[in-house]
């Protein structure tokens, strides 16, 4: 089985507090990926609080975004449509070790693999490359090793353009696999 993860599709980090053009110019392509994967289909949503200011993260990039429950916090509505709640993951970091236990748990119990059923791969796309991506992409890595994890550049949008291509040089030499450059 093949898993799709889509990082962070969120208003706030596409024409919100944190868009970008680039990040405006990926939605139809991963709308489109999203609608054509065959596998499992996981979410996940940039999640803070309303003392998002008070947190490190929120001193180090001190502009409020994907407070929940508020717009920028929805998923685009093109993503959205696609999305079954119970399949969105809310993190509350970069990073979320909840998506790997969710592949790890669900995904590779037991019943599943006397079923055969292994996960033959996991993909990212989302936003934004160099933050959520990254973070996700090297988890993964680390809690399924034999996995080959992939990340579709052409469904991926960073900070910067130069920093998307930064992030996809990096994962290349933790042994993650990108595609379409």
């Amino acid at each position: 089985m093949n898993v799709l993860v889509v990082v962070d599709m969120q208003n706030d980090f596409i024409d919100g507090a944190l868009g970008t053009e680039e990040a405006k110019a990926i939605v139809s392509k991963v709308a489109k990926k999203i609608e054509d994967f065959d596998g499992v289909i996981l979410y996940t949503r940039d999640t803070h609080e309303g003392n998002y200011l008070d947190t490190q993260e929120g001193k180090l990039l001190p502009v409020t975004h994907c407070i929940r429950g508020s717009e920028g916090w929805q998923l685009a509505p093109q993503i959205q449509k696609t999305a079954e709640e119970d399949r969105i993951i809310d993190k509350p970091s970069f990073g979320s070790v909840d998506l790997c236990y969710t592949i790890n748990e669900e995904l590779l119990d037991e019943e599943a693999m006397a079923r055969g059923e292994v996960v033959d791969s996991v993909t990212l796309v989302g936003l934004c490359t160099d933050i959520c991506v990254i973070s996700n992409a090297i988890l993964l890595k680390a809690f399924l090793p034999e996995v080959p994890v992939i990340v579709d550049a052409a469904c991926c949008a960073g900070v910067t353009p130069q920093s998307h291509r930064n992030a996809l040089e990096a994962m290349k030499m933790c042994q993650i696999q990108i595609e379409n450059e």
